[in-house]
């Protein structure tokens, strides 16, 4: 019984969830994939929005012959009689990963180097203005310097793009910047894997939410049979037990994203 009530795996939590809507007492009417589906979804809902779903790492890249050609590739877009170009400036990232926060390990010495670059005269200019600029100004240069420092000493490289259901990091930089054989570092944070951290299951809200879904699901499938009558004269009102089940997963949705979500802009890159 204690084994139940505290669940580490995907069946275990089933029968939890069934036990709490009255099994063996009732007989709960879900088939196995809708069962199935509520799993699915509750995990998912649990791993993006609440900090105890998802973890901070950092993961490792070796650049590669295919990396650097696809950075120097582009794709071609007609919209009307004009063709638009973009440049397939990515690296595929495990599908796992929610968002970006840093990368590190991309250096370039070109401003150093180049007296006549773009590089150097724009940074050069920027710096000769330093200091007789109002507030904002100041700010941006602020920005803009740190970041080259940053560049320049093996550190993070701010100008990057990334969302979750694309899987792919855009780094806005020119393809000499990418070295075949080195490595790049990504500051992230990825969704926990059950399977891997089985704890995930006895989570109080896991196992409320999957209860709550599980009963609306009941609720839905009793609904075309209103009023069952069981044995021993006991009835069913489906409606009442979908309805019951949605005010349930309202109450839980805004107490998770309300108390133990992480804030968005956290990870956007």
């Amino acid at each position: 019984m204690c084994v139940m009530a505290s669940p580490n795996s995907r069946a275990e939590l089933i029968t939890y969830c069934k036990r709490q809507l009255g099994e063996p007492v009732l007989q709960v009417n879900i088939d196995d994939e809708q069962v199935n589906n509520v799993i699915d979804d509750t995990i998912q809902f649990f791993q993006e929005n609440c900090y105890n779903g998802m973890e901070r790492a950092y993961l490792f890249h070796e650049i590669t012959a295919d990396d650097k050609t696809r950075f120097a590739a582009s794709v071609t877009t007609t919209s009307g009689t004009t063709d638009w170009k973009e440049t397939t400036n990515y690296i595929p990232v495990p599908d796992h990963v929610v968002g970006i926060t840093r990368v590190f390990g991309l250096v370039s010495n070109s401003i150093r180097s180049n007296l006549f670059g773009v590089e150097y005269q724009l940074f050069l200019n920027d710096l000769y203005a330093f200091g007789s600029l109002d507030i904002l100004n100041y700010f941006i240069n602020k920005q803009y310097l740190e970041t080259l420092d940053m560049v320049l000493n093996n550190g993070s490289f701010q100008q990057f793009r990334y969302t979750m259901r694309r899987d792919r990091l855009y780094m806005d930089l020119d393809k000499d910047f990418l070295k075949e054989g080195s490595n790049i570092l990504i500051e992230c944070h990825r969704l926990i894997d059950p399977t891997d951290a089985t704890e995930m299951y006895n989570d109080m809200f896991v196992k409320k939410y999957a209860t709550a879904l599980m009963k609306k699901m009941w609720g839905m499938n009793l609904i075309k049979y209103n009023n069952v009558q069981l044995p021993g004269g006991v009835t069913l009102n489906g409606r009442e037990i979908y309805t019951d089940a949605l005010a349930e997963i309202e109450k839980i949705e805004s107490e998770v994203l309300s108390k133990y979500a992480i804030p968005p802009m956290d990870m956007i890159g």
